[in-house]
């Protein structure tokens, strides 16, 4: 099971179990945070994550006014992880901190609303413009 870590790696997760959900988010926050025209993001259960090293903590709130905690290293600036108020049982990990392209492709896509036109997805993706209803 790949660990994450930050670009310097003075942030780092490790995980004892797989993710719970892989997804693909388009929202301008997301595209803001990633520099990309959306973030890939792996879900997992809170209590099977350790994170060693110190992160800074950036609080936003997102469209449904509930609030996001983003962790980057105060080093290298990579955002690595993130916890919604909505979801304490959850911790959201970018996708490209793990480094690793054998990893489990997005099953979800969300907030197409404000896709770039020109992203292209496996027909695999579940599609959504806006957040998946009946989820957290």
């Amino acid at each position: 099971m790949a660990d994450a870590q930050c670009a310097c790696g003075a942030l780092q997760l490790k995980f004892s179990e797989p993710p719970r959900l892989t997804a693909l988010c388009h929202c301008y926050a997301c595209q803001r945070r990633t520099g990309a025209p959306f973030s890939a993001n792996a879900f997992y259960s809170i209590d099977c994550v350790e994170i060693s090293g110190t992160s800074t903590e950036f609080i936003r709130t997102a469209d449904s006014g509930r609030q996001v905690r983003m962790h980057f290293c105060p080093t290298c600036g990579s955002t690595v992880y993130w916890k919604v108020d909505a979801a304490p049982l959850w911790i959201g990990v970018a996708i490209g901190s793990l480094a690793d392209p054998a990893f489990a492709p997005p099953e979800l896509s969300v907030f197409e609303q404000s896709k770039h036109g020109w992203v292209q997805l496996a027909e695999t993706v579940e599609h959504f413009q806006g957040r998946p209803s009946g989820r957290t």
